[in-house]
């Protein structure tokens, strides 16, 4: 599982600007059952998603074709965690070390 922190780079009124191409890009994310949950982070000066996914490259390179990415308004933080408790809804996440 990972956690997958965004933070603005560039001016708002840019990353406002490709916010259409973003969410395009989140939405094939979900539903390739990559993405869990995502959302801005308050302040707006970026965002957080919950990924589940294979190994850590393979984050890097999604979080590289985000539009915010290639337009250069972003960086991420990755960060990889073992989901060894999960609500019920989502004990198809749950992890063993």
């Amino acid at each position: 599982m990972f956690v997958l922190e965004l933070t603005y780079t560039g001016p708002i009124e840019r990353v406002d600007e490709l916010l259409g191409e973003h969410v395009a890009w989140l939405d094939t994310a979900y539903a390739a059952g990559v993405f869990i949950a995502s959302g801005r982070k308050n302040p707006r000066d970026g965002g957080i998603i919950l990924a589940a996914g294979d190994d850590r490259t393979s984050m890097e390179k999604l979080t590289a074709t985000d539009p915010f990415m290639i337009a250069g308004v972003c960086t991420y933080r990755i960060t990889e965690f073992i989901a060894t408790k999960t609500a019920p809804g989502l004990d198809a996440f749950r992890q063993e070390l």
